[in-house]
């Protein structure tokens, strides 16, 4: 499996490029699947709903699958912090590619997603020169990324030729699940 994470500020274009490499990469017959952190409180269920319900009668896990589909839900009893590895650890290992975004601070291989801000608007500040595991920038504005680069720019705008890149680099991000934490933690009893 490769995994190769998207890091850039809200706003940067992240979850819209990821939404477009998807097909790009499904086209050429790879399995895609995506990690996303997410900052605030969410869920997924819906009041009234039969799994709704089995969590809020106290269910630790509650798995739902169809022929379509499978989703599971793990209530923490109290605040966890999960690494992308633990979340990477619970997917099918026999996907080609994992598309993480956010966790930028991560060790993995990323790609920093970057745009120019609107007139009036100060830039957002990069992290590549002080990150050694982006390999790419993603940008609208090749010509105004605050900081000049040795690193291949690519173009916000055209998601085919970011998937054309990442699949001739596809060895940089082989992901070694074996040096990584394993399932993702149990809450206490």
């Amino acid at each position: 499996m490769k995994v190769v994470g998207f890091a850039g500020f809200s706003g940067s274009g992240k979850t819209t490029l990821i939404e477009q490499l998807i097909p790009a990469l499904r086209l050429r017959g790879l399995r895609v699947s995506v990690v996303k952190h997410a900052h605030h409180s969410f869920d997924i269920d819906h009041p009234g709903k039969d799994t709704y319900r089995h969590r809020a009668a106290g269910a630790f896990e509650v798995v739902a699958a169809s022929d379509q589909r499978l989703v599971l839900m793990r209530e923490f009893g109290q605040a966890t912090a999960l690494s992308v590895h633990h979340l990477l650890a619970e997917l099918c290992p026999s996907v080609d590619w994992v598309l993480v975004e956010g966790f930028k601070d991560s060790d993995l291989r990323k790609i920093e997603v970057w745009r120019a801000p609107e007139p009036g608007q100060l830039a957002k500040p990069v992290r590549y020169p002080g990150d050694d595991r982006v390999l790419a920038v993603v940008t609208d504005a090749p010509q105004r990324l605050p900081e000049p680069t040795r690193l291949p720019v690519l173009d916000l705008n055209a998601p085919a030729r970011v998937a054309h890149w990442l699949l001739e680099h596809a060895q940089r991000f082989e992901y070694a699940s074996g040096l990584h934490a394993g399932l993702l933690p149990c809450a206490p009893r």
